[in-house]
């Protein structure tokens, strides 16, 4: 059967398939993890003519063509007509990509206006930094807000007391930052929030959150577009027991991409396996252990102006 052939091609590109696929040429979302929660897949499927279809990951920026006949069996006109339906399934997908992100950030607006500025929650205790202008709802949920190099709110992060955290469902993630402190000498881009207040309270620079490794490049192309001049460091997660690294594989990239520089948390020889970030090097050596490994970095950008 056709929906089985997709399904199988779903599953080998890393997804988990839906319990039932339409072929009916509609735009479809499903759970890429199985999990209930989860709407970030999306897959368009045609029984008609040549029976093909397209499916993706929003999350991920995944797209996979699938079509029932290998490309070297297709005539011309199956060649194009492919080629047309993949096109229209991507209308369809950036369409309703487009109207999630809209959604979701109406609700961060509210959500965001409704709650309260704080000064102590559980999770930014526990972390030993300060909240720096995050707010709290009655339910003690800690908003993080996602802006972009412009200030515009487009989603939050929601982190339960317990450290939970979640993403607005649709909402943009990619180039979309938590800034905290006012660019200077040098802005530093890292992955979470308690890393980036970590550097912020140490070494005294701003840090912008981008949230995930994924993040790192975007947010760091977009504020390379607001200060063009301005040093960029990129404050790794070093996630040495994890196979290629990938914290740190990232943050190179991203340092390419906009002519920043690196910055890896140099921890202590009893170093546990768990510890990859900065306000881990932080919780085990303290403040002069992050601040030392940004002075040389610092000094040589001074020296540099000069």
């Amino acid at each position: 059967m056709i929906a089985d052939q997709f399904a199988q091609a779903i599953e080998a590109a890393g997804l988990v398939p839906p319990d039932s696929i339409h072929a009916d040429g509609a735009l479809h979302r499903f759970s890429a993890t199985g999990r209930r929660s989860d709407r970030a897949a999306w897959y368009v499927l045609h029984a008609d003519g040549l029976p093909a279809g397209v499916f993706g990951c929003w999350r991920t920026g995944l797209v996979v063509t699938w079509s029932s006949k290998p490309q070297t069996e297709q005539t011309a006109q199956e060649r194009a007509e492919l080629r047309h339906r993949v096109q229209q399934a991507k209308a369809q997908r950036d369409q309703e990509q487009m109207q999630r992100q809209q959604q979701a950030q109406q609700t961060a607006h509210a959500r965001w206006e409704a709650a309260t500025p704080t000064r102590w929650h559980q999770y930014t205790r526990d972390k030993g930094v300060q909240p720096h202008g995050l707010r709290a709802e009655p339910d003690c949920t800690l908003l993080v807000p996602m802006r972009d190099e412009s200030g515009v709110l487009h989603s939050l992060q929601a982190i339960a007391p317990d450290g939970t955290k979640r993403f607005l469902a649709g909402g943009r993630v990619r180039g979309c930052f938590h800034l905290v402190g006012v660019p200077a000498v040098a802005l530093v881009v890292c992955e979470g929030m308690a890393t980036a207040h970590s550097i912020h309270e140490c070494a005294g620079l701003a840090v912008a959150a981008a949230f995930s490794a994924g993040n790192l490049e975007p947010v760091a192309r977009a504020l390379r577009r607001k200060y063009p001049a301005l040093p960029i460091l990129l404050a790794a997660d070093d996630d040495h027991t994890t196979e290629g690294n990938p914290g740190l594989t990232a943050a190179r990239a991203a340092a390419l991409a906009v002519g920043g520089l690196v910055v890896v948390p140099q921890f202590p020889a009893d170093r546990p396996r768990k510890a990859t970030d900065f306000n881990d090097l932080f919780s085990l050596a303290g403040a002069d252990a992050v601040r030392a490994c940004f002075a040389e970095v610092l000094e040589g950008l001074t020296h540099e102006n000069h």
